[in-house]
């Protein structure tokens, strides 16, 4: 098997390098890359690999823009630090990756499931739409503040500010940490994936809250849990059972 390794950490590679080489003896190991613009020269020179392993974070960007810049015609397991949350990327488009540090169980597995693949049904290559809807995801900027309406007056709310986004009656509000209530011209649905999943949890359909904004937490019937926030809100916040694993890994990162 021919593998490529792309990683601008030199322990973290020869690492990886010796991991692989204890799973596959027989391995022809092409060549250690440090860089996105390496990377990119090497595959428009060379014949693709039959494995390649991409660190996402090098200290010229994130590997994603290998694609943008040459043709990648080989599978594709990532290699990253990024934490569980923003894995969750990952997982819903169907991109291989292993989270360092790398455990040798982990990374055999990874090889032999690119193994079990390869002989059913040929190579798996990552798929374009994928990879850039990944890399959107990682790169993206999430909004400082909220712009609202206040009788003839347009003011902003920095996020900061905000102890939760809250819907009530067919209309969105938000909470501010001077217990001001402002509507919002956003449905909850939408307003989720412009704020940073770091510092805000969508608890329910209802109310999406703050961390810093959290006063207590109480065990509630049925395995769900009942929120306190620094200030009293309209109704009470309850972390549907669905989402209390989710909440509760929130909270330990």
């Amino acid at each position: 098997m021919k593998v490529l390794i792309i990683e601008d950490e030199v322990m973290a590679a020869e690492r990886l390098q010796e991991m692989i080489g204890n799973i596959i003896p027989d391995v022809d190991m092409l060549g250690i890359l440090d860089s996105i613009s390496s990377a990119s020269r090497w595959f428009a020179a060379n014949d693709a690999p039959d494995l390649a392993f991409f660190d996402i974070q090098l200290a010229d960007g994130l590997s994603f823009e290998i694609f943008q810049q040459a043709e990648v015609a080989c599978p594709v397991i990532f290699t990253t630090a990024f934490d569980e949350y923003a894995l969750k990327a990952f997982k819903v488009n169907s991109i291989d990756y292993l989270l360092k540090p790398i455990d040798k169980d982990e990374l055999k597995s990874a090889i032999d499931k690119y193994r079990n693949i390869h002989q059913v049904s040929g190579a798996r290559l990552p798929e374009p739409q994928h990879i850039d809807h990944v890399f959107k995801l990682l790169t993206r900027k999430y909004k400082s503040r909220f712009l609202i309406r206040v009788g003839e007056h347009i003011r902003t709310i920095p996020v900061e500010e905000i102890l939760c986004f809250y819907s009530m009656a067919k209309a969105s509000y938000i909470q501010t940490s001077e217990d001001r209530h402002y509507v919002v011209d956003q449905a909850l649905d939408n307003i989720e994936p412009l704020i940073d999943p770091d510092h805000f949890f969508r608890v329910n359909r209802k109310f999406i809250i703050a961390l810093d904004a959290i006063k207590d937490i109480i065990s509630h019937s049925n395995s769900r849990l009942k929120i306190h926030l620094k200030l009293p809100t309209e109704e009470e916040i309850i972390v549907s059972r669905d989402n209390v694993k989710d909440f509760k890994n929130w909270l330990d990162r």
